[in-house]
């Protein structure tokens, strides 16, 4: 029997694996985050174990025939080592580039971004995070000099008097969270919903307000004025605790209901509804994620939120406040150690002097000799086997062809790269493409620690070994580092790294120094920052004092200047994307689980909709955007606006769609809106 957590989302359930040929999930009732419960995802996480498809031997593309065969691990690593060394030595250090996931371990994270920095020397490494949660971590740190997702305990929300969800749905995407709300309704208190899609999770909610895609920030705007006009700002917090109020003040002084409605939708009675609500609560939370957050304005946005809990005094107080809900696994954990192109370990940026002297010496290295920023995650893919981009790629952990935006064009440019190699566990989408495919461990398969939505650092443990032929991403890491002539230490023995990454990320931010995987065995996880092995770890942060430089928060006024991309007489709707229930991410894993329902992609549109295109339930719909088609099954349901479609991003096609255009910020792209047109 083995305690571990669970393969998919943030929550990282905990859960008990028994069995070695046969794995068998059951409860870990004891585990606080979940309390033993799991969403259907978590119940057949063991399904891909065995799976006929599973990846156990490397895979090396023949020249002359195009196809993959199967080759020795000597063999594939060589290819990949002197590929590397021939590029580099052609056209310079940065012609090689790493792209990781938010679903690795911090193990890997961390020595991904070593291997990146020390033994390949490129600036251009970057995480499918970036697509995750990317904007609200920006605007945290603008806000509050710290990005964690949640600053308190996710358990917290049953406590609060008014939770409101802007752009999450919490029961599909994360199910077991989805008790809180229940508790939270029964002890009296009240859930909000802000979604263009009235979801399972608005029938949850007492409040549902369905905004056009993209309109979430006006929202914010109009009830941050409606608050400031019904005196119901708290000024002695803002006084003693913030900066910058009065430019916010005047910045949404000109957002009054009815110009909400005209933006967004919204009807200026519930606008006033929703701010008589937060005026007469005594506890608010307000809570951000990928519907609000996958824009080109998602940095401001999750700001303008930020303002509103500001406003009322909820930032630091008790069962109260401002949180992301991270999606990926590790999407925590995985910005925090060295994945990100501008960060470094610790949460370290990576032009600060200091924190490249501190990491240099914990890595044996020169400070000079590590590099500087490199690009964004799309703009890095945007850059594949152009004259001055990359020319080769190495990813482990993420299915690009089906996760990024104009996904179209991001497969040109992967076919145009010199090298392609793919770590993973299946063949996926992106692995197809690959020169060279290396199987991998999965997590039943290995160690090592996840950093979960609420900053808890939590222990998935091995249950059973690999497959023969299969090794861990940290042995195929310390091997290319290896014949890459790398003179640093690269072990691959996951606890062996944790500590090392607890060295590098001391005296940072995200500080891991008083963590080890006793500790966490023990006490159920541990929450950073925890700086020393007697620190008992940070459940709640900024109770006293906020993580700038004066210990106070920062108002940021922003302004509304809607989507990249508007509706038109070609395009006169608008698209967005999101996940359903039984699937997760790019579904290279859930896809391939029999006892996940797999429908398949469909298009969800209104019966208005319907009538106007002549669409019928269950029939074929094409959708167009001004990158590419999608021909799908309609869904015909009242729960969405006449002038939306929604389509799931678990299969090809629904990113062929979407727009590339990036937050100049967090370097977001827009998933979550664009203009676009059906037809039978």
């Amino acid at each position: 029997m083995t305690h571990t957590h669970c393969p998919y989302c943030s929550l990282q359930c905990g859960m008990t694996l028994t069995g070695r040929r046969t794995l068998e999930v059951q409860a870990w009732p004891e585990f606080p985050v979940n309390e033993g419960g799991l969403c259907r995802k978590g119940w057949t996480a063991a399904g891909l174990r065995g799976h006929r498809e599973r990846l156990t031997t490397p895979l090396v593309r023949d020249r002359s025939t195009g196809e993959l065969v199967a080759a020795s691990w000597d063999t594939a690593l060589d290819v990949v080592a002197s590929g590397v060394r021939d590029l580099q030595a052609a056209h310079g250090p940065d012609a090689v580039a790493v792209f990781g996931g938010g679903g690795l371990t911090n193990e890997k994270a961390y020595l991904l971004g070593k291997l990146a920095r020390v033994a390949l020397g490129t600036s251009q490494i970057d995480y499918n995070g970036r697509w995750c949660m990317s904007s609200a971590a920006s605007a945290s740190n603008q806000a509050f000099g710290l990005d964690r997702g949640l600053p308190f305990p996710l358990a917290d929300l049953e406590q609060t008097d008014v939770c409101v969800l802007v752009g999450s749905n919490l029961a599909e995407t994360m199910p077991p969270a989805a008790r809180h709300l229940d508790r939270l309704r029964e002890r009296g208190g009240t859930v909000v919903v802000v979604d263009p899609r009235r979801t399972a999770t608005a029938d949850r909610a007492d409040l549902v307000l369905q905004p056009v895609p993209g309109t979430d920030l006006p929202l914010a705007l109009g009830v941050l004025h409606l608050l400031d006009a019904a005196g119901a700002v708290d000024e002695d917090y803002v006084a003693a605790r913030t900066t910058g109020f009065d430019d916010v003040r005047r910045s949404v002084a000109s957002w009054w209901p009815e110009r909400v409605e005209r933006v967004s939708g919204v009807a200026a009675e519930q606008l006033r509804a929703l701010a008589t609500l937060l005026a007469g609560a005594g506890t608010v939370t307000v809570l951000t994620a990928r519907g609000a957050e996958q824009h080109t304005q998602g940095t401001a946005t999750v700001q303008a939120w930020i303002n509103v809990a500001l406003a009322l005094g909820m930032c630091g107080k008790p069962h109260a406040g401002y949180g992301c809900l991270t999606g990926q696994g590790n999407g925590q954990g995985g910005r925090e150690h060295g994945q990100k192109a501008d960060q470094l370990p610790g949460y370290r940026m990576i032009d600060d002097p200091a924190a490249r002297e501190h990491v240099a010496g914990v890595w044996g290295v020169p400070a000079a000799s590590l590099p500087g920023r490199g690009r964004s995650a799309h703009e890095l893919l945007d850059a594949l086997g152009t004259d001055t981009g990359p020319r080769a790629l190495l990813v482990h952990g993420s299915n690009i062809v089906v996760s990024a935006p104009n996904a179209t064009h991001v497969t040109e440019r992967l076919a145009a790269l010199d090298l392609l190699v793919v770590a993973d566990i299946v063949l996926s989408e992106t692995a197809a493409m690959a020169d060279v495919v290396l199987p991998v461990t999965q997590w039943a398969e290995e160690s090592g620690t996840m950093t979960n939505l609420e900053g808890r650092v939590v222990l998935r443990q091995q249950a059973v070994p690999p497959p023969a032929g299969v090794r861990s991403d940290l042995e195929v890491i310390a091997a290319l580092a290896s014949r890459l002539g790398s003179t640093a230490a690269f072990p691959s023995d996951p606890e062996e790294v944790f500590a090392e990454l607890a060295r590098a990320s001391a005296g940072g931010r995200a500080d891991y120094a008083g963590i080890t995987y006793d500790r966490i065995r023990a006490e159920h996880g541990v929450f950073w920052p925890c700086p020393t092995p007697e620190h008992p770890g940070t459940p709640r942060l900024f109770a006293d004092a906020f993580a700038t430089a004066d210990g106070r928060a920062r108002f940021v006024a922003v302004e509304h200047v809607g989507a990249a991309e508007q509706p038109d007489d070609a395009y006169p709707l608008h698209l967005t994307t999101g996940r359903v229930l039984a699937q997760y991410q790019s579904g290279a894993q859930t896809r391939r689980v029999r006892a996940l329902p797999d429908d398949g992609v469909f298009v969800e549109l209104h019966p208005m909709l319907a009538a106007r295109v002549g669409a019928r339930d269950g029939e074929a719909v094409v959708v167009t955007t001004r990158r590419g088609e999608l021909r799908a099954p309609a869904r015909v349901v009242a729960t969405i606006r006449p002038d939306t479609v929604f389509v799931p991003f678990h299969w090809v096609g629904a990113n062929r769609l979407t727009n590339d255009a990036l937050d100049p910020t967090s370097g977001m792209p827009e998933f979550k809106v664009c203009a676009a047109a059906v037809r039978t």
